[in-house]
């Protein structure tokens, strides 16, 4: 039987969402069931193995949360200076911000991966890739710095956005706490 990957891409996201609200604990499939508001037993038919949905939801996250190929077009049309880079660096914060639930799971993903053997290679080779292909973009479009210029920000971005998603008000303005870092890390 052919599988409605409409439906298959609906119950990831409603396993993000679970994720997100109740951790890799909560993470069943009636959960997912439920939250994708689908008869009980749909996801346990997509996916055979809760292993495999964790899965899913790691290959896909990336994708819920990629940024908008005509920002970045946008973007790409100014000059190719630390302002450029501020503003993909405010793109992140502003998507991240905007769905606060794909970021969440994220986070989860990554603790779930310290457990899961398998799920912690997958999830570093996608992390790695994402990473790598972050650093090939920058430098393609020849934004000023160069690899460890991105890696910063990526460090900084992490932490900054753990901090506005999970403690708002620890640090303040997210803002003009990106504008004050890509002005540290970016020549």
């Amino acid at each position: 039987m052919r599988k409605n990957e409409d439906r298959r891409r609906a119950l990831v996201d409603a396993a993000v969402d679970v994720l997100a609200a109740e951790g890799a604990r909560g993470l069943t499939f009636r959960a997912v069931d439920t939250s994708a508001g689908v008869p009980a037993g749909t996801a346990s038919n997509y996916f055979p193995s809760r292993d495999e949905l964790l899965s899913q939801v790691g290959a896909h996250i990336h994708v819920r949360l990629a940024p908008d190929p005509a920002v970045v077009a946008k973007t790409l049309e100014t000059p190719r200076d630390r302002a450029a880079v501020a503003r993909f660096m405010h793109d992140i914060l502003d998507r991240v911000t905007a769905d606060r639930a794909g970021y969440l799971a994220l986070l989860e993903l990554r603790l779930e991966a310290t457990r899961r053997p398998d799920l912690h290679r997958a999830f570093t080779a996608t992390m790695r890739a994402q990473l790598d292909d972050s650093v090939a973009f920058h430098l393609d479009a020849g934004l000023p710095g160069h690899r460890r210029t991105v890696e910063l920000l990526y460090m900084a971005m992490t932490g900054l956005i753990v901090e506005t998603l999970t403690l708002p008000g620890i640090l303040g303005d997210a803002r003009a706490l990106v504008d004050d870092l890509v002005d540290q890390v970016v020549p």
